[in-house]
């Protein structure tokens, strides 16, 4: 698809389910996002989502669901407008990318069939994505989340390693949009239980103080979400197995209760 602010055509890759071309109804939305170093592929390459979404569909545990994977490693990685908003791939996603698949495809448009999942690098824009518009997700399920910055200290190293030059107005103003746990600690009681949250992470992943930090903060503000710790680390094996789950829960969001 064409993007005027990306100034370039972006690529995305569309799971459809099983009874989408012998139907005539629309679906919800599975906004899934990619780790670093992958692109739009990776879910389809790695994750196997074609085979798992079928099974999990077909057996009944979800419900037949669009799942959209964009591009997010062209031109610059991540899902993020950078510190001088030069690069603004978040705007793309919610102002470009959004609507277009959602015109192109027989997606219901509502918040209630609207989610947002990812690992790693897409389990940060995940949670970035539902704390920024809680008003455009039912649910969000970030895996083995890259959570940002957890202090401004470790965002001005961050930008630092990366040789990026900021104020330390630009510094605190994207720390503040940017780090999940300065989001929930400043999440607003009326938001509360404005997302339904599902937060995944092995026991051996390198980004497991992160999730644990932003579970805590949620038990402490009494933010209500699913936190689940298992058995590996910070790989393909470890996102193919969470799949069916992170399917079946917002599958639950898509239904009435």
């Amino acid at each position: 698809m064409p993007s005027k602010i990306l100034k370039g055509d972006r690529k995305y890759a569309v799971y459809l389910p099983p009874d989408y071309e012998s139907s005539q109804r629309s679906y919800p939305v599975l906004y899934l996002l990619h780790g670093g170093g992958d692109d739009q592929t990776g879910w389809v390459q790695f994750g196997e989502v074609l085979t798992i979404a079928d099974r999990e569909i077909l057996a009944g545990r979800a419900t037949p669901m669009v799942i959209i994977m964009p591009d997010a490693n062209t031109g610059v990685r991540g899902y993020f407008n950078d510190l001088k908003g030069e690069w603004r791939y978040e705007d793309f996603f919610f102002q470009e990318f959004m609507p277009f698949v959602e015109k192109a495809y027989r997606i219901k448009s509502d918040k209630r069939y609207r989610a947002v999942a990812g690992l790693s690098m897409g389990g940060g824009g995940s949670f970035m994505y539902a704390l920024h518009h809680p008003e455009l997700f039912s649910s969000a399920c970030p895996l083995s989340a890259s959570t940002g910055p957890l202090s401004i200290e470790a965002a001005k190293a961050s930008f630092e390693r990366q040789n990026v030059k900021g104020t330390d107005e630009q510094i605190e103003a994207y720390y503040k949009k940017h780090s999940a746990l300065a989001l929930v600690e400043a999440m607003p009681d009326d938001q509360k239980k404005a997302v339904r949250w599902y937060i995944d992470c092995g026991d051996d992943d390198f980004l497991y103080e992160g999730n644990s930090l932003i579970h805590i903060a949620m038990r402490k503000k009494e933010i209500p979400h699913e936190f689940r710790v298992h058995d590996g680390g910070h790989n393909w094996t470890y996102w193919r197995t969470a799949l069916p789950t992170v399917l079946a829960f917002i599958s639950d969001s898509f239904h009435q209760y």
